[in-house]
């Protein structure tokens, strides 16, 4: 893999989708802050169910304070790990009410300060409700980028910090998507559909796997 084949990759995703956007539903970048903390160990369709009944209710830190635990927990708890995440956005909140303005704030250790938000939820928070070219490395795009050989590494940091590297900068900004997107729906995790690929013929994984056969076959 080198620059000019991950271009290419890019080039090919944006012509697909040229305005990527993030599957889970929200109108501010507080909404999506709490439905990035809903979305840990959950699907975004399952966040979306549990938001649809609780934004119009409570949108704003103050109001999800007004709930209580009990009042919010009585919204998400179709949602795993229910219990623990209520907690969390409840002192989200009271953070957010009593240091910053009831604002979301537009800086990563800010964010990362407040209970329930790692790296990857503040990377989300910063590409998508802030427009920062940031990278957020979640299950999907740590597989894709391993097995294309976007950027390979051993850890969600390490994959992140090659893509920041080697993506091309007019795609960083919806690098993002793009390769969460593919990994969420054609590079999936048990069975990829590599013959629906649009970057099948540059992606490194089959031949890898082929190479793999043979040596087990004791042909190569």
């Amino acid at each position: 893999m080198n620059k000019d084949i991950r271009r290419v990759i890019f080039e090919r995703l944006r012509e697909a989708d040229p305005e990527p956007r993030t599957e889970l539903h929200y109108e501010t970048p507080f909404e999506l802050l709490i439905a990035v903390i809903l979305s840990a160990q959950a699907t975004d369709k399952g966040v979306n169910k549990a938001t649809a009944k609780l934004f119009p209710v409570a949108s704003t830190p103050l109001a999800v304070l007004g709930l209580g635990e009990e009042g919010l927990k009585a919204y998400i708890r179709t949602i795993g790990l229910y219990n623990s995440k209520a907690k969390n956005i409840l002192k989200t909140c009271r953070i957010l009410q009593e240091r910053h303005n009831a604002r979301v704030p537009e800086n990563r250790q800010a964010l990362e300060e407040l209970p329930g938000v790692g790296r990857k939820t503040a990377n989300v928070v910063l590409n998508t409700a802030f427009g920062h070219p940031t990278m957020a490395v979640d299950t999907h795009i740590f597989r894709v980028c391993n097995r294309t050989r976007i950027a390979p590494g051993k850890t969600v940091l390490e994959v992140e910090k090659k893509l920041l590297r080697w993506v091309p900068g007019e795609f960083l900004q919806d690098a993002h998507h793009w390769l969460i997107l593919h990994g969420r729906y054609i590079c999936t995790a048990r069975k990829p559909r590599c013959d629906s690929c649009i970057i099948e013929d540059l992606c490194e994984y089959r031949e890898r796997a082929l190479n793999s056969m043979r040596r087990s076959r004791g042909q190569g």
